[in-house]
């Protein structure tokens, strides 16, 4: 199957962007889709790698041009979405999307890609796990971490919704389950993966294969 899309979301503060960095730097053939948002960068974020920013009025009048995949108004005025143009821009190129969005973007991608998408919800071992996470971003004013807090308590109610659950607790174990679930749907090696037997297929060498290699070679 061509044009495949992968789709992680979690509530903010789950690891999400983490695990997505970590895949991007572990698969060849995965691209990032830069979403579009309207609200201000955080940080050392840049227009064009990390998001696509725009003003309110601007993506207001991309969404009358009909110019989204999909877009959420995730607060008052704070808004995210897909473009068209991005999807055609990785899918030109052979490769598989990667897709890091918000919850509800997440289950509006999978209505809209059906099976050509596979969607990871990234869960918080606890909420008070991800508060924790949140304060140490140093990102958010206290209040801010409170909305988000109570508006994860939300989103965690969609996990049903997606095809598999990813408790992120241990990153490097967090990690190892991603590049099964990326291989397993696109059939693409992680860069540290072991070396195959070109024999018989096993997950290493195989010594046995080895030794019928090498008496074949002998003969």
């Amino acid at each position: 199957m061509k044009n495949k899309v992968m789709v992680f979301s979690a509530p903010s503060g789950a690891g999400k962007t983490t695990i997505v960095r970590h895949l991007l730097e572990n698969f060849n053939n995965l691209e990032f889709s830069v979403s579009a948002t309207s609200r201000a960068p955080r940080g050392k974020e840049e227009h064009g790698k990390d998001y696509y920013f725009l003003s309110v009025e601007e993506f207001k009048q991309r969404i009358a041009n009909k110019e989204f995949v999909e877009y959420e108004e995730v607060y008052p005025g704070s808004f995210y979405g897909t473009l068209k143009s991005e999807v055609d821009r990785i899918w030109a190129k052979g490769n598989v999307i990667l897709f890091d969005v918000d919850v509800k973007g997440g289950v509006n991608i999978k209505k809209i890609f059906g099976e050509k998408a596979y969607t990871v919800f990234i869960q918080p071992p606890s909420l008070e796990v991800m508060e924790q996470r949140l304060r140490a971003r140093g990102t958010d004013t206290d209040q801010a971490i409170r909305t988000r807090v109570a508006k994860a308590a939300q989103e965690m109610t969609y996990a049903p919704q997606f095809d598999t659950i990813l408790v992120n607790d241990k990153l490097e174990d967090s990690f190892a389950k991603a590049d099964k679930i990326v291989e397993e749907f696109t059939g693409f090696r992680p860069k540290n993966a072991p070396r195959r037997c070109r024999i018989c297929g096993a997950e290493k060498e195989c010594l046995v294969c080895k030794l019928f290699a090498n008496l074949f070679h002998k003969k």
